[in-house]
């Protein structure tokens, strides 16, 4: 029953990514506006990785596998953007398209982020079911509130690039089953996890979001929302406070 509970709730975090890509492919969205929601889901995640992950892991495991982690998650979060950058070059070269000029912006660098974080956050979740005694229901609600804007900006820089409804949706299909299979998982095994890995788990997963909004939504949402960027970051951040401390 609770591997069924991680699964379901692993879904429901991972079926925010669907619904945002929906809204992006059903609705022609102006950059301003995604620019806006970015800068929301920013706020959010922001949120989320300082009380949710961070603060937990370094209350169930101390300052090392805490540390370790989030430079973990940063580095590999780096690392495998600046591959899709590189990727990305490419594929303009072989269009024809001018490569000197600064990408205009990297929605794959989102995505990234999506899974880099979503999969060590869908384990935490699963684990919480078992490890914690219930459902981290902050956590999930903040997933899903974080996922829907990330997805939405990531899908509709999909359609600036060509990309099709059907190979974006495709996308984040994958993403949400990897997202139940990594919940499951998590249910599965969280008795015989130790404090450590657990916090390390948490901290990796923050880590990873907190490189992927300084890298591309903050400086995505600025650019295009302007001054108004900052207080819609700030609402994120106060509405996933308050979710957390209900």
């Amino acid at each position: 029953m609770e591997i069924l509970d991680g699964a379901f709730w692993g879904f429901v975090g991972g079926f925010a990514l669907i619904l945002g890509a929906v809204i992006a492919l059903v609705h022609e969205i102006s950059r301003v506006a995604v620019a806006r929601i970015m800068a929301f889901g920013a706020g959010v995640l922001i949120s989320a990785l300082t009380f949710e992950l961070t603060e937990e892991a370094f209350q169930v495991g101390g300052t090392t596998p805490t540390a370790a982690g989030l430079l973990l998650g940063g580095v590999v979060f780096v690392a495998g953007d600046a591959m899709i950058g590189r990727r990305e070059l490419r594929e303009r070269a072989r269009e024809g398209q001018p490569i000197a000029e600064e990408l205009e912006s990297n929605p794959r660098s989102i995505a990234l982020g999506a899974i880099l974080d979503g999969i060590p956050e869908s384990f935490v979740i699963g684990a919480s079911v078992t490890h914690g005694g219930g459902v981290a229901l902050p956590v999930v609600v903040a997933v899903f509130l974080s996922n829907v804007p990330e997805s939405l900006s990531a899908s509709s820089g999909f359609r600036r690039l060509g990309w099709t409804p059907r190979r974006t949706i495709g996308l984040w299909v994958k993403v949400t089953i990897v997202a139940v299979v990594a919940a499951t998982l998590g249910a599965l095994v969280a008795d015989t996890i130790k404090d450590n890995s657990f916090a390390f788990v948490n901290a990796f997963a923050a880590g990873a979001v907190l490189a992927m909004i300084a890298d591309t939504m903050i400086p995505d949402a600025f650019r295009e929302a302007g001054r108004w960027a900052g207080f819609i970051t700030v609402a994120g951040f106060a509405l996933s406070f308050l979710i957390s401390t209900a």
